[in-house]
């Protein structure tokens, strides 16, 4: 059982990544067409994001939480180990930035987000960092 559990979980990372990844890119274009005065673009980068956040970002952070806690149910001995108290706490970074993401989103959507696609271009390095640390602390298990 812990083998599907663990599958499932890890298929829900990559996609919650994924999204993760994506929705401050489109942040950035969206911002250059705001710049632009691109309605017609403006539009589109609102319909795409508010699809992105609701139908794969969260359903798949909601998948994430279910079956990495169904492993720690079924492995309680990892709550005494450094490196999960580590991931745990990057886990719930991640989460932050994911409801962050909602701010911009709901910003982008009444036409009040005033950050520059520069400042998205360096905010959509954040996951990247939490991921590469995450796969070092589960893989490698440093502590």
């Amino acid at each position: 059982m812990y083998l599907w559990v663990k599958a499932i979980h890890l298929m829900a990372v990559v996609t919650w990544f994924a999204a993760l990844f994506y929705l401050p890119r489109l942040y950035v274009y969206h911002a250059m067409a705001r710049d632009k005065g691109d309605e017609q673009a403006i539009t589109y980068f609102k319909t795409m994001e508010r699809k992105l956040y609701r139908g794969i970002m969260t359903p798949s952070m909601i998948v994430v939480l279910i079956f990495g806690g169904w492993m720690l149910y079924l492995v309680p001995a990892w709550f005494s180990q450094g490196w999960m108290h580590a991931k745990l706490l990057l886990v719930a970074l991640l989460i932050a930035y994911h409801h962050v993401c909602l701010i911009y989103l709901k910003q982008f959507d009444h036409a009040r987000c005033t950050k520059s696609h520069v400042f998205f271009r360096w905010f959509n390095e954040a996951p990247v960092i939490a991921l590469i640390a995450i796969i070092i602390l589960a893989v490698v298990k440093p502590f």
